[in-house]
């Protein structure tokens, strides 16, 4: 099915390699398969180099958002590809599940007990999916979901290309679906057709030259759009009836409908899910980056690095699961379902089985219907080994099944339990007659741990050995790809070096700084070097592109350092002189601020900058004297040291503080006792006062 759907979007064939699917195709020249584990790769490594230009940091830890309706031969293929491309999956998130992490996290408005329930809706490129989620504060529980696997945005497409192909045969005489670059123009243009009429009422569709030199053009109006597209438009409702059914809720119990995906922007997309579930729908969330960003909270949850708002994500398995076995003479069944439908995940069982002998268990889904058809309904086999009988009877064997974080299947371990008698003390109830002899006991069974079994998994992800052979393709593919770049840049930096010099020298700004006697052989060099390049050295290496530039540089390079250094020159000596009057004036000052620098310390620096001017004097002196074109007598990194030495030297004697005043201590003198008053003599402030 996956095979018959897609090779109608794919330009190269599908072959089998060891059971897995692959691509042929022609890699440097040769005919090449790669598995779609290696192409996942490929893309994840792209994305890494992607992230880290952009965080100017190492990538390593990061959280995948893969389709809700991915098997476990599906996950442990991304699993595979993301350690050859150096990445360390954190979890394995479902597309879905980030959609809702991103919606709930944000929201500050969730209720403590009742739960609200919200249909998420994701129509994308190639796929679409519902799922029902029920929120409560600082949680998420994800109640049902479902899918169609092969419906989304390029069914429209596809539904457009097939119109025009046939209106361009009758119209134009011209067969698109025969020549491959007119398809996929064709297909770019009524992708663009299809944006363009969820906003107008109508668009046309214009491409030149589609084929044998043939312009084509039309018009569409959205009710033929929508006429056209019934069918698909009808394939809407059946997930939603589905995931309504699984969570055992009604239309009327969803509180919200959220759309995401970049084809429910399609009108009558939107209005068919707007009239199943009778009420408005919500598009809060970026439709194009929701996944993404639930991605990205996920990790930043799981990282150590971040502290996120704390927030439970409950997700479910999509299908059940049974184990297998071969059965004793005393068991009848041989077969049981361990994880069902809807499970939740992370989820741990516990199996019990009585054994004398190592045994074999095998995990597969129990509806292999609901797979995606051709997948292989087989999970893997869990073999359980060093089983031997205890006291000649069948050991007790429990078995730890468990779907990890990313919905993946394991057995994480096994071990033996033994039954052992013990003897417990009974407590005397209050009032029974006391036995001093004889305390009461009985016998109590207990299962205790004896010891871990080994478990040997066989499943579908790659050992060890191969992931760490494709790694290394990967590396030495990445570094022919570097190679490429690398050359590609040495080859346009020495057509660039060529025709930017060549037209510099020949009466452009370069050509004074040139001696005569060169010139006309270093244009020669270059009018060669051109000829090589479009020539013999179209397919040249780096090493000889960077050979043949520093051949070229040997006389150009003094001609463009010469040319600089004429406008730096001056400018150089310029600041010198600014340095030398400033450091002058303040030596010569008689400011409070330089009273306390020796005279004999402020002196040297007149005396040093004396000798920095007559020495620029000098040299332009000179300079003066000389053709532009030859070795100068000064350059401007000598001006700029001859500065840096005289503002360094001077700079800490003009900097000096002042040194602090001396403090003179006084002694201290004693204290004159005041007189005392004589009791006979008392003094009276208050005046004499007349009394009528």
């Amino acid at each position: 099915e996956v095979q018959e759907i897609e090779k109608q979007y794919l330009t190269v064939p599908l072959v089998d390699v060891n059971g897995q699917l692959a691509v042929k195709l022609n890699y440097k020249g040769e005919e090449t398969t790669f598995t779609v584990t290696q192409l996942f790769a490929m893309y994840l490594t792209k994305v890494k180099e992607i992230a880290t230009n952009e965080t100017k940091m190492p990538v390593s830890d990061c959280v995948i958002a893969i389709p809700a309706w991915f098997t476990d031969v599906q996950r442990r293929a991304v699993l595979d590809a993301s350690e050859i491309a150096g990445l360390n999956v954190l979890r394995l998130i479902n597309d879905s599940t980030a959609v809702a992490l991103g919606y709930g996290i944000t929201k500050t408005d969730l209720p403590e007990d009742k739960p609200r329930n919200v249909c998420f809706v994701d129509v994308g490129h190639s796929s679409y999916t519902v799922s029902i989620v029920s929120f409560i504060k600082g949680q998420l529980t994800v109640k049902s979901r479902a899918f169609d696997r092969h419906f989304g945005g390029r069914d429209f497409d596809r539904m457009l290309v097939d119109h025009f192909a046939a209106q361009f045969k009758t119209k134009y005489g011209i067969d698109v679906k025969s020549n491959g670059k007119a398809m996929i123009r064709l297909m770019a243009g009524c992708e663009k057709l299809k944006k363009v009429l969820s906003a107008n009422a109508e668009a046309p569709l214009n491409i030149e030259s589609i084929m044998e030199d043939r312009d084509v053009s039309s018009m569409m109006k959205r009710t033929e759009f929508e006429e056209l597209a019934q069918e698909l438009i009808s394939r809407v409702e059946a997930p939603l009836q589905k995931a309504l059914e699984d969570a055992g809720l009604t239309v009327e119990e969803i509180d919200a409908v959220e759309i995401v995906g970049g084809s429910t922007r399609i009108p009558a997309l939107k209005e068919r899910i707007q009239a199943f579930f009778k009420k408005e729908l919500s598009s809060t969330l970026n439709q194009d980056e929701a996944i993404a960003r639930g991605a990205a909270l996920q990790c930043a949850i799981l990282s150590p690095a971040f502290k996120v708002r704390e927030f439970t994500v409950q997700d479910i398995t999509n299908y059940p699961i049974k184990m297998t076995w071969q059965p004793t003479p005393e068991e009848e069944e041989t077969e049981l379902v361990v994880f069902n439908k809807n499970n939740t995940i992370p989820s741990t069982k516990i199996l019990t089985f009585y054994r004398s002998e190592p045994f074999d268990l095998e995990a597969q889904y129990a509806e292999p219907e609901m797979i995606p058809a051709g997948i292989n309904p087989w999970v893997g086999r869990f073999s359980i080994k060093k089983v031997e009988p205890i006291n000649g009877e069948a050991a007790c064997v429990k078995v730890k099944a468990r779907i990890n974080i990313h919905g993946i299947l394991t057995v994480e371990s096994a071990y033996v339990v033994e039954e052992v008698v013990k003897e417990e003390l009974i407590e005397e109830k209050e009032g029974a007659a006391e036995d001093l002899d004889a305390p009461l006991t009985r016998k109590v069974k207990k299962l205790v741990k004896k010891g871990d079994l080994p478990v040997v998994s066989a499943t579908s992800s790659l050992d060890r050995s191969l992931v760490n052979e494709l790694r290394e393709k990967e590396m030495e593919m990445i570094a022919s790809d570097k190679l490429v770049v690398d050359t590609e840049m040495a080859k346009n930096t020495l057509e660039e070096y060529i025709y930017d010099t060549r037209s510099k020298v020949n009466g452009g700004i370069y050509k004074d700084y040139i001696n005569p006697a060169d010139k006309d052989k270093f244009i020669n060099d270059l009018n060669d070097a051109e000829n090589w390049l479009y020539d013999e050295g179209d397919e040249a290496t780096k090493s000889v592109y960077s050979a043949k530039l520093a051949e070229l540089q040997v006389v150009g390079g003094p001609v463009i350092q010469r040319y600089r250094e004429s406008d730096a020159r001056p400018i150089a000596a310029r600041e010198l002189r600014e340095s030398i009057n400033q450091l002058m004036s303040q030596a010569t000052s008689s400011e409070e601020k330089y009273a306390h620098i020796p005279e004999a310390e402020k002196n040297s620096i007149v005396e040093k900058c004396s000798k920095a001017q007559t020495w620029i004097e000098n040299k332009e002196e000179r300079q003066s004297m000389m053709k532009k074109y030859e070795v100068p007598a000064i350059t401007s990194a000598e001006i700029r040291k001859q500065r840096d030495d005289i503002v360094y030297f001077a700079t800490p004697i003009l900097n000096k503080p002042k040194p602090k005043p001396v403090v003179v201590e006084t002694p201290e003198q004693p204290a004159t006792p005041e007189p005392k008053s004589s009791p006979e003599t008392k003094h009276d402030d208050s005046k004499d006062m007349d009394i009528d």
